[in-house]
């Protein structure tokens, strides 16, 4: 099933990565009583990598991605969350694995309330995205994110080594930082990758 590898362990890192953070962003923290919950041009990235099963999970504000949050209703931001859709669809390029780690996406999972329609065409749960619109009526605005997730077979997960985001800063400017949590081989690490410093290493 889709997030066995990534759903407990992520649970508990939040507070790991608040005290990591927390010199450089305590007044943030003060204000807005919870770190880095929806703060545009900042994403987060799960990385989970278990034998040769790696999973990946992005998280972002609809900002990030598409330059805006409302519901997508002129031609123009039509387009736009089409572009976005589709562009997400190419995780292998987004996400740069190395050729030699034989990585086949096996699965991929895109949500979010501006996709519509186009966000059920896989045959996934979706329960979750109800609980984030009601949890963003309640606030009395509105904060679309964008939820993608995506599971890779690497038949030789030994060359997994790098996990290159450059391609992901370019395709999506308004990204700017990326907070990513990472479990593999070598335990569980946290890292802030921008677009002058954007490789991941396991």
């Amino acid at each position: 099933m889709r997030r066995t590898l990534l759903a407990l362990p992520f649970a508990l890192l939040p507070l790991a990565a608040a005290h990591a953070t927390e010199h450089d962003h305590a007044h943030d923290h003060e204000e807005h009583g919870s770190l880095g919950k929806h703060e545009h041009g900042v994403a987060s990235l799960n990385v989970a990598l278990d034998g040769q099963t790696l999973e990946i999970q992005l998280e972002s504000p609809a900002m990030n991605l598409v330059g805006f949050e409302h519901a997508a209703t002129s031609e123009a931001d039509k387009a736009k969350v089409a572009a976005a859709h589709q562009q997400l669809e190419q995780a292998q390029a987004l996400f740069a694995l190395p050729i030699e780690a034989k990585c086949v996406l096996q699965e991929s999972d895109l949500d979010s309330p501006l996709f519509g329609g186009a966000a059920h065409e896989h045959e996934h749960e979706h329960e979750h995205e109800h609980e984030h619109e009601h949890e963003e009526h309640e606030a009395g605005h509105v904060h679309s994110d964008i939820d993608a997730s995506y599971r890779f077979t690497c038949s030789n997960p030994q060359a997994l080594k790098t996990l290159e985001l450059g391609t992901f800063f370019g395709t999506f400017p308004g990204t700017t930082k990326l907070q990513v949590q990472l479990i593999g081989p070598n335990g569980q690490q946290g890292a802030e990758l921008v677009p002058g410093n954007s490789r991941l290493s396991f």
